[in-house]
């Protein structure tokens, strides 16, 4: 993910087609050493062709995806039973237990160009 990200501000700066040694220029300019395999793949898999028509390709494809949508209604509340209703009225309402700090997840162990 880090490569492209470099060949797309690469792409976003004029350079059309960006070598090995102009993304390797940018990670290192952000201290991220640059992956050779992964590099040379990206590079022969978008040899020769426009970044932004491969762009606009890929978002079709994904507005056909279905993305989750409305679900299905709620179920209805269920009905208080007959004579029941003062009884519960009765009762005073249970104490709130304490709520829990959550950990805070801001870092997750990992940074974005790990």
């Amino acid at each position: 993910m880090k490569h492209l990200a470099a060949y797309l501000l690469l792409g976003i700066g004029g350079n059309t087609s960006p070598s090995a040694d102009d993304i390797k220029g940018v990670l290192s300019a952000v201290g991220i050493d640059a992956d050779d395999d992964r590099l040379e793949k990206l590079i022969s898999e978008l040899k020769g062709k426009d970044i932004q028509e491969l762009i606009s390709e890929g978002s079709t494809k994904l507005a056909s995806v279905p993305s989750g949508g409305g679900g299905g209604g709620g179920a209805a509340a269920p009905a208080a039973a007959a004579g029941g209703g003062a009884a519960a009225a009765e009762e005073k309402p249970a104490e709130k237990e304490p709520e829990k700090e959550e950990e805070s997840d801001e870092d997750m162990g990992f940074g974005l160009f790990d």
